[in-house]
């Protein structure tokens, strides 16, 4: 090899030595380059990455706020549900099985659950059943397969199922409100929930990480309602019970004191059970009293009647002629309309076309009233406006600007036509005349309170105005009283009390024309007239199987609640009491009489209280121990039905303390006066009488215990001797 070829070689070998040098050069700077950006300039964005592969933030969910009635009951708590997810990717093979074992339990066909799980095979999360009762769950305890989710997941159990439904409304499958005070108090009642972030180790298992404090979940406030239980189920059962016996396509009734403004029963009808969240009808949760509007007719009366006392037109004698019941209005010569009236007459005073509904009248004296005068007393009673009520839905109604009225309006608008309401205003309306002129604003809820139990928020009675004159209030007083004394309400009238209201009748308007054979049906009143506590208005919706006037219809729905509501032992109390003990053993008995016997054993059941029922019937007569009783928890009381006739004057049922210690057994004995005698001594092990006879008060109860000694005579009066 000559020295050009040798000198060749030595440059082409250190070409590829510095080939290697630069490729080696390259690359550490590449890395360098890299390992600067990894470690310094982007740092925080793989620290994060790399936290995730071993941290995880899990959610605590807050608990949603209970909601009470004036009372203290609880109508809507919390409890826990089982809801099923699965990771499809991790199923693999074993989806069939799962779509099977899920089909058996839950009664759907096992096409519905391989289409969940195989719709996208690529997700890590699919929902196959939420909000399963646990007891259905446990059918399930065996499915131990790899990739099944299973969760608690909180659910509201409204605990007297579909009562008062409309006002309380309900929550979604996700437990957040979506109708009614749910929906309202969505913010106090959700809460805030907490947090903690959760490290996993090089074993897998999952630890709480003392870098990260958790954050508590912040339980929901609770809602203090002025609502009655007692007086919601019975506006709600007497409702069904109307528009059942009437074939009406509706109903509603709502219950207000008119010194206050508290709404004690807000009630439509058909109604769901919020419970029920899976097959829920929405339409039907919609509080119609506050959201539907509706021509009131004759019950709208109240304004022309008002204006007329008010500004000193007519007197309650003034006579008018009612044409026989068939008065024709000429507009130019021309018939336009004519206005008729259910009972026709010749001669009428004013307060006798009140008491028996005269249209004619009220056109007539309309035309005295006046536009303006009409049109100002329908603003003051609240017409055309909202109430302010705390409820979402509520519209202002139609109550068109006399500029704005045809030349029928005026008229029209006398008896309740040409203007829309919702049942609440009218409600709030005749409320105004029970509280001697003054109109009251309404509301739901009386407190909302902290799960720690201060008070977050009071609302408290609000005047609006005073709208009426005394002179005025007496008239109309006596004119309503006269409605159901000798009117168009009679069949609302009482012996025991004395009712003051008034009936309505209107057409029912769709499709831009009144309808044939379609009605509201309507009876507004208060009582007792004297004092008035309670004002009631009950609507039905077309009611078709005995006629469809307001008094023949909704007037013994009226009268029903009525007897119901006096029967009790509440008598008419308005001011909120909640049930407060210092002893957490002890209870007050509440007044479960009036109301059916599944409604009664739940109010007891949530103050832990059991019952024995006797009898047949469907309604509670009689109750012991009595209303307001002090008794211990775990105590029975006893309910009497209404068809059981075992019970007569001067005689009580033996309860039953089998089981109760000594004194336990002698505070319950004490409270119907028995003559109490033991045998033994610690617990009651039989008891003479037994439990359920009917016997004389004051009768002797021999009861033996479980360690027998000499008898030993005791008085329940004395105390143990």
């Amino acid at each position: 090899m000559n020295e050009f070829e040798q000198a060749k070689r030595i440059k082409r070998r250190r070409i590829r030595v510095f080939c290697v040098i630069g490729i080696f050069a390259f690359s550490f700077i590449a890395i360098g380059t890299q390992l600067v950006r990894y470690q310094i300039i982007d740092s925080e964005k793989y620290k994060q990455l790399a936290r995730k592969q071993y941290e995880k933030k899990f959610i605590l969910p807050a608990v949603r706020g209970n909601i009470y009635d004036r009372n203290g009951n609880v109508l809507v708590s919390n409890t826990q549900y089982v809801s099923f997810a699965a990771d499809p990717k991790i199923l693999g093979d074993k989806t069939t099985a799962v779509a099977v074992s899920f089909s058996k339990v839950f009664q759907k066909p096992s096409s519905y659950y391989l289409d969940l799980l195989q719709r996208d095979p690529q997700r890590h999360f699919v929902w196959l059943e939420r909000m399963v009762d646990p007891s259905i769950a446990r059918k399930l305890e065996d499915e131990k397969t790899h990739g099944i989710v299973i969760l608690n997941e909180a659910k509201r159990l409204y605990h007297y199922d579909d009562i008062a439904s409309a006002l309380l409304g309900c929550t979604n499958i996700d437990n957040c409100g979506i109708a009614g005070l749910e929906l309202q108090y969505e913010d106090a009642l959700k809460g805030t929930p907490g947090s903690i972030v959760m490290q996993r180790d090089g074993l897998g298992r999952v630890r709480p990480s003392i870098d990260y404090p958790s954050q508590k979940p912040v339980n929901g406030n609770e809602l203090l309602l002025t609502i009655d239980v007692t007086y919601q189920s019975i506006v709600d059962e007497e409702l069904k019970h109307g528009v059942e016996e009437q074939l009406a396509d509706g109903g509603l009734a709502i219950m207000m004191n008119p010194k206050t403004g508290e709404i004690l029963a807000l009630s439509v009808y058909p109604r769901e059970n919020p419970n029920n969240i899976g097959s829920i009808d929405i339409s039907k949760v919609r509080n119609r009293i506050v959201s539907d509007l509706f021509e009131p007719g004759s019950v709208f009366k109240i304004v022309a009647a008002a204006a007329a006392y008010e500004n000193k037109i007519v007197s309650p004698s003034d006579r008018f002629y009612a044409e026989h019941g068939s008065m024709k209005v000429v507009n130019n010569g021309k018939i336009v309309r004519v206005i008729t009236d259910a009972h026709p007459s010749d001669w009428l005073t004013f307060q006798e076309a009140i008491e028996f509904s005269s249209n004619i009248v009220f056109a007539k004296v309309s035309k005295l009233i006046g536009e303006d005068r009409l049109y100002r007393m329908a603003r003051d009673f609240g017409f055309g406006m909202i109430t302010g009520i705390d409820v979402p839905g509520e519209v202002r109604g139609i109550l068109k600007k006399p500029s704005e009225w045809s030349s029928t309006t005026l008229q029209s608008m006398s008896y309740g036509y040409e203007v829309g309401v919702t049942p609440l205003q009218i409600t709030c309306a005749y409320a105004a005349v029970a509280n001697g002129g003054v109109l009251m604003k309404p509301y739901v809820v009386a407190a909302v309170r902290s799960p720690k139990g201060k008070i977050v928020s009071v609302q408290k009675p609000t005047p609006i105005r005073k709208l009426l004159s005394h002179q005025t209030v007496e008239l109309l007083q006596s004119a309503f009283e006269g409605v159901v004394r000798n009117g168009t309400g009679q069949q609302v009238s009482m012996k025991s009390i004395n009712i003051a209201g008034k009936t309505g009748t209107s057409r029912k308007w769709a499709d831009g024309q009144y309808q044939e054979n379609t009605y509201t049906a309507s009876f507004v009143g208060y009582f007792p007239a004297e004092d008035p506590q309670i004002v009631c208005l009950v609507m039905l919706d077309n009611p078709k199987a005995k006629g469809y006037y307001g008094g023949t219809t909704s007037g013994p729905v009226f009268r029903a609640i009525a007897e119901r509501v006096i029967s009790t032992s509440y008598k008419f109390s308005t001011t909120l009491v909640a049930q407060t003990e210092t002893d957490n053993q002890m209870r007050i008995v509440p007044d479960v009489r009036m109301l059916t016997v599944p409604v009664a054993k739940k109010m007891l059941a949530s103050y832990n209280l059991s019952s024995n029922v006797y009898g047949n019937g469907s309604l509670v007569l009689r109750q012991s121990p009595e209303p307001g009783k002090r008794v211990q928890k775990g105590d029975i009381v006893t309910l009497d039905l209404e068809n059981n006739s075992s019970l007569t004057k001067g005689t009580v049922r033996v309860p039953n303390v089998c089981g109760m210690s000594v004194r336990r057994a002698l505070n319950r004995l004490a409270m119907d006066d028995f003559d109490v005698r033991i045998h033994g001594s610690g617990k009651v092990i039989s008891q003479a009488p037994q439990s359920g006879e009917v016997v004389a008060m004051g009768s002797r109860v021999l009861l033996n215990c479980e360690f027998p000694c000499a008898i030993t005579a005791i008085t329940t009066s004395a105390g143990i001797e």
